[in-house]
């Protein structure tokens, strides 16, 4: 598959305002590793107050984070002016994710003018530890914003 081209230059820039200017990604403690035209790679550090029994990550943390990165991703390809909101997504958990944080990849499998959608692989990262914890198909509503 071809390298997506962004619309917008200032994708990188609006992504990262757009999703860390969000209450819920502040409070959780979102941050970009890797930004993309189509590709977002966004990490959660461990915090105790976000695990369950044993030090695991709760999986609504999994499926937030497979959220933001899946929907970050689709919005490097916005046109400017655009943001996208999800209207549907399914987390599949596949490993219990343990760590010192967690890694989301994601990804657009299929850019559109009214609905986009994209992927996010989960891993939970620690020492020279990689696992692949959750998968996640997201779609997004995108919508131009207008002033009133």
């Amino acid at each position: 598959m071809a390298t997506p081209e962004a619309p917008n230059p200032d994708f990188e820039k609006l992504v990262k305002e757009a999703v860390l200017s969000m209450p819920a990604a502040q409070h959780l403690g979102f941050g970009f590793d890797r930004i993309a035209p189509g590709e977002v790679d966004l990490v959660q550090p461990h915090r105790r107050e976000l695990t369950q029994h044993n030090g695991y990550f709760q999986g609504g943390v999994l499926g937030s984070l497979a959220d933001f990165a899946a929907g970050s991703a689709a919005g490097t390809l916005l046109p400017a002016g655009w943001i996208n909101m999800t209207i549907d997504y399914t987390v599949k958990i596949l490993a219990p994710a343990k760590g010192d944080r967690l890694l989301a990849r994601g990804r657009v499998v299929h850019p559109g003018r009214v609905l986009s959608i994209a992927g996010a692989e989960v891993y939970a990262l620690g020492g020279d530890r990689e696992t692949h914890c959750a998968t996640a198909l997201v779609t997004m509503r995108n919508v131009e914003i207008r002033s009133s």
